[in-house]
């Protein structure tokens, strides 16, 4: 039986192609479509999101070309376009391109007639925040941009996730493409950097409160920051330590018993490891985010400040940009979306919504009719922007 939830966003398709009048080619019609498909509405809202958007469509591998070489890429392409193409960027994520949610959202909108390249920039996948990956960023979305069989001639969209979110804002504002986008989004990102780096090192945030950190930020802090912190020859095992954990993390949230092989080989890897590097494999390994939070703050702050990693410390974009953050989010928090909004607004359009409909990069469990009624209106706003 369907989840309330997915019955309420799929009950959002009817009320949307109201609202659109013909259906598809309406952005209220493709946004109510794209959101019913992206929180997999079962029963008749699943199959009522199908009718609307039925658009078949192909997938087939792309290389980008960028200053730091080739990467790869993915396109989503419906047999008839009913837009310009997207780029989306996954946040710090070791699946890259076949992430299943970053592949779910793809095919969201390519089933609604909207056009998408994904990528994977090389150091987000090893979990490090760079601007090398800003580059990569600025570079795909200039090389879309002159795809001029892709694009029919028109303006790409941009959409970054998490801390790709706040990369993909600092991209949009360089000159090789802040005049040739027709939007930005960033979903669950962040304003600057060493601000939410403090925040995942003390739980302080930017108004005075206090949040617990999630524990998966002291595993990206550490592997942003750890060959400061051992050995030259101790860095490499720890970073295959650290990331065979976050794994088998991510893989016990979907499945516990299939995670213990994956926890099994993180425990090995850390019986190989000497001191010091053993000792920060145990405060990941416990969560100890208290522990180990203060030590790496020094370091972390230390590498945050390049303004190619903060839109706040970089020339804001010219394009819309539409900023949507999970209410509560305890890996990037919900105040850097508040703070971004203020210090772009003087420079360009900008709309924002916190939402419970979202955690931090992921669908939340339940939501209300008014909530899921604000997503759908605005990615109807981002839709329209063609």
């Amino acid at each position: 039986m369907p989840r309330p939830r997915k019955l309420l966003i799929g009950g959002l398709i009817g009320l949307a192609a109201l609202v659109a009048g013909v259906a598809l080619a309406r952005p209220y019609a493709r946004a109510g479509v794209l959101v019913a498909r992206a929180v997999g509405a079962g029963g008749w809202p699943g199959r009522l999101a199908g009718l609307a958007g039925r658009e078949t469509f192909t997938e087939r591998d792309v290389v980008v070309p960028t200053r730091h070489g080739p990467m790869a890429g993915r396109a989503y392409e419906p047999a008839r376009a009913a837009a310009p193409p997207t780029l989306v960027v996954p946040g710090v994520n070791p699946a890259g391109l076949d992430d299943p949610r970053l592949e779910d959202f793809a095919r969201a909108l390519a089933a609604a007639g909207l056009p998408v390249v994904t990528i994977a920039p090389d150091d987000l996948v090893a979990f490090a925040v760079t601007a090398a990956d800003t580059d990569r960023i600025e570079d795909a979305a200039a090389w879309l941009a002159d795809r001029v069989a892709l694009t029919g001639g028109g303006r790409p969209g941009l959409v970054g996730v998490s801390f790709a979110g706040g990369l993909a804002i600092v991209a949009a504002g360089r000159r090789s493409v802040r005049d040739r986008l027709a939007f930005v989004v960033s979903l669950g990102g962040h304003g600057d950097l060493p601000r939410v780096l403090r925040f995942l090192c003390t739980g302080e945030l930017a108004d005075g409160t206090r949040l617990r950190p999630h524990d998966y930020g002291t595993a990206v802090v550490l592997l942003n920051v750890l060959d400061g912190l051992v050995p030259p020859e101790d860095a490499a095992p720890l970073r295959e330590a650290v990331l065979a954990f976050v794994e088998a993390s991510t893989i016990e949230l979907i499945d516990p018993a299939a995670a213990r092989p994956a926890f099994e080989r993180a425990r090995a890897l850390e019986s190989a490891l000497s001191e010091p590097a053993a000792a920060w494999m145990r405060r990941v390994r416990a969560r100890d985010i208290e522990g180990a939070g203060p030590l790496l703050l020094p370091y972390a702050l230390a590498i945050g400040g390049d303004p190619a990693l903060s839109p706040e410390r970089s020339p804001a974009p010219r394009a819309p940009v539409f900023l949507l953050h999970g209410e509560g989010d305890n890996v990037i928090p919900t105040i850097e979306t508040d703070r971004l909004a203020a210090s772009l607004a003087e420079w360009t359009e900008v709309r924002a919504l916190v939402t419970p409909l979202l955690m931090h990069a992921d669908i939340a469990p339940a939501t209300r009719l008014r909530d899921g009624w604000r997503v759908v209106a605005l990615w109807a706003d981002v839709l329209g922007r063609r």
